[in-house]
């Protein structure tokens, strides 16, 4: 077969081939949809489980998968489902493991669109909810003693006023009952929570792991067994991570921990800052030693994150005021990436919840969400004052 003729070149380009003992620093985009095999016995190999390798991009891919593999020995699991987006990530699970009749338990406090694929997408293929408080452990420890339980769905800590669970009462009661437990761990980031016996862990990769705002990718985290019976649904869904934004997603984990505990250090600063500041109500931050969950946020977790809720005596007026006049924080979407951000409670309202949920969730009129990027923190501070004079 002649590969010379030009039409023919230009489909079957000439290969160039590494050495073994000259391999690129950083690995390269695999950015291919399908691969091939010498031999149908060997792709058949592979759909028996027989050797490794790759067929189609939406069930596997080589950059894919090293991000796959990263993710999972920082969360220190075995493995790990990488998704096109958080909620991809969410969603994809809770579809994945419930069917009709079941009964899933979750929590006012959780992230809006993980509460409203529960309420209403799941409930109209029989699956049942209970809503409770991340607070309300007597609550939870009748529900799963009363109803059996599939999954347990929750954050921590929770968005976005950082509640933070109690994640050694929650495994206890969900193991007792035979109840799978669902950790968002988006706000603490795959780095925590590993020590925890949490079946799956769930994140918008969008956040932290990005760290830059440009790139959209969700996780799904655990031992090899479950994420086994998983991954064909995920195929299936068709969710898939794109392998640019896989290796995009790869190359933020290298400063990954730079950025996380930079943005913790000064969030804490600005905590300690508005905690005495005559227009703040109150600063809901885990990492303040005032706060009301710190000391189980101390024995959880090594960082505390770099969201805050902060509530203005001013009421949703203030709030709204307050963002308009910042300089600094974008009045925009997401966290956990290098820019500051700022929310105000008129962006921030759960509309699938009641009013007296609203409060008990923390999401208070006066409150807006900050999350703290790597600008120097003395300017941060400083955009903060001139707007709470405001």
């Amino acid at each position: 077969m002649n590969k010379d003729r030009p039409e023919t070149l230009l489909n079957h380009p000439p290969e160039v081939p590494v050495p073994p003992d000259n391999r690129p620093l950083i690995a390269p985009i695999h950015q291919s949809v399908k691969y091939e095999f010498e031999s149908v016995d060997e792709a058949l190999r592979l759909f028996s489980d027989q050797r490794d390798g790759f067929f189609y991009q939406r069930s596997a891919n080589p950059t894919t998968r090293q991000l796959e593999q990263t993710l999972a020995q920082l969360q220190g699991r075995e493995q790990c489902i990488a998704t096109a987006s958080g909620v991809a990530a969410i969603n994809g699970a809770l579809m994945a493991l419930t069917s009709q009749g079941d009964h899933v338990l979750c929590f006012m406090e959780s992230y809006g669109p993980t509460r409203i694929f529960v309420r209403r997408t799941l409930a109209r293929f029989g699956v049942r909810h209970t809503l409770l408080s991340i607070d309300d452990l007597e609550g939870v420890e009748r529900t799963l003693a009363t109803t059996p339980t599939k999954l347990m769905v929750f954050e921590s800590p929770t968005n976005p006023i950082n509640k933070v669970a109690d994640l050694d009462a929650l495994c206890e009661l969900a193991r007792r009952h035979g109840t799978l437990t669902l950790l968002d761990n988006t706000f603490a980031g795959p780095h925590q929570h590993g020590q925890y016996p949490i079946d799956l862990y769930l994140h918008s990769l969008t956040k932290f792991v990005s760290g830059h705002g440009d790139v959209m990718g969700g996780a799904v985290i655990g031992d090899a067994a479950l994420l086994r019976k998983l991954r064909g649904e995920f195929t299936n869904l068709g969710g898939v991570l794109d392998p640019h934004a896989a290796f995009l997603l790869q190359r933020g984990l290298r400063t990954y921990f730079t950025r996380y505990r930079t943005q913790s250090a000064a969030a804490l600063r600005v905590a300690q800052h508005l905690a005495g500041h005559a227009a703040v109500a109150a600063v809901h931050f885990p990492g303040l030693a005032g706060d009301r969950y710190h000391a189980l946020a101390q024995r959880q977790m090594a960082d505390p994150g770099c969201v805050l809720g902060v509530e203005l005596k001013g009421g949703a007026q203030s709030a709204k005021a307050c963002v308009d006049a910042l300089r600094l924080f974008a009045n925009a979407a997401s966290l956990g990436t290098t820019e500051s951000l700022a929310m105000p409670s008129q962006m921030l309202t759960a509309r699938d919840l009641s009013e007296e949920q609203q409060q008990l969730a923390g999401l208070r009129p006066g409150l807006v969400r900050l999350s703290i990027g790597l600008e120097a923190v003395e300017d941060l501070l400083a955009d903060l004052d001139q707007a709470l004079a405001r």
